[in-house]
């Protein structure tokens, strides 16, 4: 933003453990935690962030408050999903994912293996590219990528977003994809 100084780059990690239980089908993938989520020790923290009305939406649930940890928790455990992130430390300037160099990975093949993940999902196109570096010669298959949900990603109002993710995780979520999504 103009006349706004820019962060200046720093180490930061780990980021956030795996939100998730026992089993999983699906696992999203966000590239690293931002400052905001860091703060609140929970994904998506931003209050502008469109992950959990997203989510609610798809999942014919009530949108969690913003501080319902425990109500996100549960929107994405209870309909066998799981949330992490490519990046377990990385270098990186404020919230600024076209910063974000010296990375370590998260051990997502490990934990895909342990839920039983069938079908990865990466939030926005940062996520996809750390995946496809990072992960993808251990995972394999090759993971989805669905638009942003960050504030940044304003060119996807709600519905576009609900449209694109509902068609994509449909089958693993037993809905129908958005109407005109099939």
């Amino acid at each position: 933003m103009p006349g706004r100084p820019s962060a200046a780059p720093r180490a930061v990690g780990p980021g956030l453990p795996p939100l998730c239980g026992a089993r999983a089908k699906v696992l999203i993938l966000g590239s690293f935690p931002s400052p905001k989520s860091r703060e609140q020790g929970f994904y998506y923290g931003h209050p502008q962030n469109r992950f959990w009305p997203l989510m609610a939406a798809l999942l014919g649930a009530p949108a969690p408050a913003r501080d319902d940890l425990a109500a996100k928790r549960a929107l994405i455990v209870d309909h066998g999903l799981a949330v992490w992130d490519v990046v377990c430390r990385c270098t990186i300037a404020g919230a600024s994912d076209a910063s974000i160099r010296d990375v370590v990975p998260n051990a997502v093949p490990e934990l895909a293996a342990r839920l039983g993940v069938q079908a990865v999902f990466c939030n926005g196109g940062t996520a996809a590219r750390l995946y496809r570096k990072y992960l993808e010669p251990a995972m394999g298959p090759a993971a989805g990528t669905l638009p942003s949900t960050s504030p940044a990603n304003a060119a996807w109002t709600l519905p576009r977003l609900t449209a694109a993710w509902g068609a994509a995780l449909a089958p693993w979520l037993g809905t129908e994809p958005p109407e005109g999504m099939e």
